[in-house]
This record gives C-alpha cells, structure tokens and sequence, in this order.
C-alpha cells in the first residue's frame, strides 16, 4: 500500500515537472511575450522574466523591441531637373505595439523595407539636385513623415531616416566640378579687382602727396635701388624717370650766358669784308643745369686743343700778288 503510494507521488511529481517544463517561458529585457490560445490572441503582453503558459494549447511569440537599423538599397530615379541619380538611405524603427506587429502585418520588417524604397523613390522625383545634395535635414523629415504614417498601424515606430550617399553620373560630376572651377575663377578675379581699385586709390594719395614734396620721388626711388641690391645681383638697370630729369634741372637754374670772345688785334684793312653768315633760326635755350653746361664747355675746349680752329684765316692781299708773279 504505501509503496503504490510513493509510485503515484513519484508520478505526479514527474508529471508536474513534464508539466513545468513544457509551460515554463523566459521572456528576455529587451523582448515581449504575444500568446495565442487556439489561435486567438491572448490580451495583455507578457512582460520580460518568467512566464507560465498552458501547454500544447498555448503559443508564445516573442517580439524584439530594440532599435532595428535597416539600410534601403540604393534606388535609381531622375529629379525634378531631369538628372538622373541613385541615392540610397538607412531606417532606423523600433517596435511599440508586440500584438500589433504580428496580427496586422505578416513581416512588419519586410514591410518597412520596401515602404522606405518606395517613399525613397518618391523623394527623389520631387527633390532638386541641388536640395538632395545641400537640403538633406528637410528630405530627411520627409521621407521619416512619409514611412511612419502607415507604420503606426502596424505596431512600428520610425525613429530615423537618412540619406547615405548620392551617386551622379561621371558627366554631371564633370559639370559641376567646371561650374565650380568657374564660380572660383570668377571670385578669385573680383578679388583681384578689388585690391587692384584699393591699390590705385592709395597710389593716387601717393602721387599727391610727392606732388606737394618732390624730393620725396627720390627718396623712393632710393628705397628701390636698396631693395634690389639687397637681392645680390650684379647688375643692376635702374630706369630714370623724366620727371626727375626735370625736377634736377629745375632745381639746378636755367644756362649762365655765354661770354664774348675778344676781337682780333689786326687791322680790318688786312682782312677781306666777307658775307655775313645767316644766322640760324632761333631755338629757344633749354634750361640746362651748371654741370651739364661745364662739361659741355670743357669737351669743347678738348676738341679745339687737339684739332685746332674750326675757321681758316683769310688770305692777305700780298699772298694773292705773289701768286700772280
């Protein structure tokens, strides 16, 4: 008797734990627990820990309820300025609703996959160029709006929707990196004009300025031969302006005026009356500085002395008889 007693305990306990066993659920942290009682949904999510659950007549489905990041295949498509362009994006949703996302859609993942390709593609053909490469926080907003109006119905939240990258064609990048060569080109050049109409105005102050003090055009001009010979060179070409020909020659005073040369002691009676020379048509004196008109005088001197007089005596009248004889 009380060994059949022990074999219906030892019986039961075992059929407990078989019981146990089978029933026994782990719901994890990050996962909640959906049952369906012959094949009815069960209300109330089963929370995270340890659950019971009927055997053979009751199904726990658990549902991830952490971040899914799901990248949307590049798609292919022409803007709204007829350039064609492949852009491709990455979704980042999470689960809200257990229940929902396995009795209102089959695949809720599959489903947000290809409701991103389609909005994608949607985007793109009301976008610019110009908005998908610069304005992508507002194509961003879009396309978040887009996929989580019908999203919502099936348990899913979108947290974030971003455009990865751009792909142009080889001729439109050609394009626009010419545009922007150009766009560069022409900065680069109103640069250029701008300090070249600054530089201007400081040298019209300038040119006043040594207008009222010319000494300081040679003081500058110094100041040039300084920084040249600072370089080394050997030889050096230094360009004189005229002004400042004209402003030594003023400075030096106009030609002293030339004094009589004394008269011959011979009688005019010996000399034969010649013509008078034309004189040469007046030119009027330039104004020479001192030491232009001392070396003029010396290197005539020089000539004369190796040369002797530049006019021939005239004949006297005894040298004319004697020929005759």
């Amino acid at each position: 008797m009380i060994q059949e007693i022990l074999i219906a305990v030892v019986g039961a306990g075992a059929a407990v734990a078989v019981y146990a066993g089978a029933a026994a659920r782990v719901v994890k942290q990050y996962e909640r627990g959906v049952v369906f009682r012959f094949g009815r949904l069960v209300e109330g999510v089963r929370q995270p820990g340890f659950q019971m659950i009927v055997p053979v007549i009751d199904r726990l489905h658990k549902v991830n309820m952490q971040i899914v990041t799901m990248p949307v295949p590049a798609q292919e498509g022409i803007t709204r300025d007829n350039v064609t362009v492949r852009v491709d994006a990455v979704v980042y949703f999470k689960v809200v609703d257990a229940a929902d996302a396995l009795v209102r859609v089959e695949d809720y993942k599959f489903a947000v996959s290809q409701m991103a390709q389609t909005s994608l593609r949607s985007i793109i053909g009301k976008s610019d160029l110009d908005d998908l490469l610069s304005n992508r926080e507002k194509l961003n907003q879009g396309l978040e709006l887009m996929l989580d109006s019908p999203a919502m119905g099936w348990g899913v939240a979108i947290d974030r929707v971003e455009i990865k990258d751009v792909s142009l064609p080889e001729t439109m990048k050609r394009s626009m990196a010419r545009q922007a060569e150009a766009d560069r080109e022409r900065r680069a050049r109103v640069i250029n004009a701008d300090a070249e109409l600054q530089a201007s105005k400081k040298l019209a102050e300038a040119a006043r300025q040594m207008e009222d003090t010319p000494s300081a055009l040679q003081l500058r001009l110094l100041q040039t031969v300084m920084a040249v010979s600072a370089e080394k060179n050997s030889t050096l070409v230094l360009p004189i302006p005229v002004e400042l020909l004209r402003f030594l020659e003023r400075a030096g005073g106009g030609p002293e005026p030339a004094s009589p040369k004394p008269e011959s002691s011979k009688p005019e009676s010996h000399k034969p009356v010649a013509p008078p020379p034309v004189p040469p048509p007046a030119v009027p004196p330039m104004p020479y500085s001192d030491a232009y008109l001392k070396g003029a005088s010396h290197a005539a001197e020089a000539i004369e002395d190796l040369t002797g007089a530049s006019v021939e005596p005239a004949p006297h009248e005894d040298d004319g008889g004697s020929r005759d004889h």
